[in-house]
C-alpha cells in the first residue's frame, strides 16, 4: 500500500497533464512563516501542524517544502497523513489522533511517534514489545480527548510496567486562545496543564517535549514547562484573531502560502433578460458577456459567493453572477478583454485584494479554516517560489 499511495504521487506530480484548476503553494512564504513563529517564540520549538492535507494546502507539498525547516517534528491527525509524507520528510512525525490498537502492529515506530489517548491504548502498545516514543495528551478544559488530572497517576503507573515505551511528550490542547476579551480560561489550562506536568515529573518522567499551544496561544500561554509550540493556521500565512483581539496585530506579518486558480472555459453572450445558473437568481440588466470556471463548491469554492464574489486577475476583479454549481462557477467578463485558455486567481494570497482568504471570510462570514481545508485534494497542488 506505501508503494502504490508513492507511485500515485509521483505520477500526478511529474506528469505533464495540463489541469484547469490548481492550487499554488508558496515555498518562500511557507518558510517565512515558520521563521516569524521561531522568532517570537525563541524558546520553543516549531511544530508544524500539517493535519487535514495540510489545512487545504497540501499534505505532500507542505512536507517537501519544510524539509528546509529546523524542527524535530511534523505533526498530522491520522497515521493514513503519516504514511503519504513518510518517504518525503526528513523529520519525524507526530501523529496526533486516535489510532485502533488493533492496527497498532502494522505502524511505524521508528519514523513517528504517537498521542496515547488511553490506558487500553497504552497496553497494546507495550504488548508489541517494540521501542515506541508516545505523547500523552492532558484534558485542561477542552474536553475533547485527553486524560483528566484524576487519571494520570494510573496511567503512569502502566506505563511503567513497559520499558520499551518511552514519554516522548506531554501536550493539551487550548479551547479559548482566540477569546477577544480575557485569557482567564487560557490561563486556568495553563495552570492545569502545568500542574499536571509535575506530577509525571515527581514520578520519574522526563519527557523531552513538552506543549500546550497553538498558533493563539503561542501569544498568551506562559506555561512554567512548555518547550514547543504546535503552530497550524498560522503556519499558513493566517491570522486567527479577530481584529478585535489586542494580540492580532502581532501576525499582521504573515504571509498567504495559497493561491487557488482557475481557467476560463467558455464565453457567453447574455441579452437583457438572460438569467444565470440555477434559480436564476441572477438576470442580466443590460447586454454582458460571462466567463464559466470548471470549480465550483466541490471543488472548495463557497456556495456563498453566489453573486457576491470576485475573482481576480492582477489588478483587475470580476464578479460571480449566479449560483456556485458543483464544479462550475460563473463570472462578469463584461468590459474586459479576457477569453477561453485565460486564468483567474479564485483564492489570491495578496492579503488585500478582495478575493483572500481574510476578506472572503469577513465578507461572507465563513470561517477560515473550513475555507481551505474544504479545497478539495482533487486538484493539483504545486510548489511555487
Amino acid at each position: 500500500m506505501k508503494k502504490f499511495i508513492k507511485k500515485i504521487i509521483k505520477y500526478f506530480s511529474n506528469n505533464k497533464f495540463v489541469t484547469l484548476n490548481c492550487v499554488e503553494i508558496s515555498k518562500s512564504a511557507l518558510l517565512y512563516n515558520f521563521s516569524f513563529f521561531q522568532k517570537i517564540n525563541p524558546n520553543s520549538g516549531i511544530i508544524p501542524v500539517l493535519k487535514s492535507n495540510a489545512y487545504g494546502h497540501g499534505i505532500v507539498q507542505c512536507a517537501e517544502i519544510l524539509n528546509g525547516a529546523d524542527c524535530d517534528f511534523l505533526a498530522v491527525d491520522g497515521y493514513y497523513e503519516a504514511v503519504k509524507i513518510s518517504d518525503i520528510t526528513n523529520h519525524k512525525i507526530l501523529v496526533l489522533g486516535y489510532i485502533r490498537p488493533e492496527n497498532y502492529k502494522l505502524l511505524d515506530c521508528k519514523k513517528c511517534s504517537y498521542v496515547v489517548q488511553d490506558i487500553e491504548s497504552l497496553e497494546a502498545f507495550g504488548n508489541l514489545n517494540k521501542n515506541v516514543n508516545i505523547h500523552i495528551e492532558l484534558n485542561t478544559g477542552m474536553n475533547r480527548l485527553g486524560l483528566g488530572a484524576n487519571e494520570l497517576i494510573e496511567y503512569l503507573h502502566v506505563l511503567k510496567k513497559y520499558p520499551k515505551l518511552k514519554l516522548e511528550g506531554v501536550m493539551t490542547h487550548l479551547a479559548d486562545a482566540d477569546n477577544d476579551n480575557d485569557i482567564l480560561f487560557t490561563e486556568k489550562q495553563v495552570k492545569r496543564f502545568d500542574a499536571q506536568i509535575e506530577k509525571i515529573k515527581s514520578l520519574g518522567f522526563s519527557p523531552k517535549y513538552i506543549h500546550i499551544a497553538q498558533t493563539a496561544g503561542c501569544l498568551i500561554a506562559n506555561s512554567k514547562y512548555a518547550n514547543a509550540v504546535r503552530i497550524g493556521i498560522g503556519l499558513y500565512g493566517i491570522n486567527p484573531l479577530s481584529k478585535a483581539n489586542g494580540k492580532s496585530r502581532t501576525l499582521d506579518e504573515l504571509k498567504p502560502v495559497l493561491e487557488l486558480k482557475s481557467t476560463i472555459i467558455k464565453s457567453i453572450e447574455l441579452k437583457v433578460g438572460d438569467k444565470v445558473s440555477y434559480n436564476g437568481i441572477f438576470t442580466a440588466e443590460k447586454p454582458m458577456r460571462i466567463g464559466v470556471l470548471p470549480i465550483g463548491y466541490y471543488e472548495g469554492v463557497p456556495r456563498e459567493l453566489s453573486n457576491r464574489g470576485f475573482v481576480t486577475v492582477g489588478e483587475d476583479k470580476f464578479q460571480v453572477i449566479g449560483r456556485v454549481c458543483m464544479n462550475h462557477t460563473m463570472i462578469d467578463l463584461s468590459d474586459s478583454k479576457f477569453q477561453v485558455g485565460d486564468e483567474v486567481t479564485v483564492i489570491s494570497n495578496k492579503s488585500g485584494q478582495i478575493n483572500s482568504i481574510a476578506r472572503i471570510c469577513d465578507e461572507v462570514k465563513l470561517f477560515n479554516y473550513q475555507l481551505m481545508s474544504n479545497i478539495t485534494e482533487n486538484i493539483r497542488r504545486i510548489i511555487v517560489e
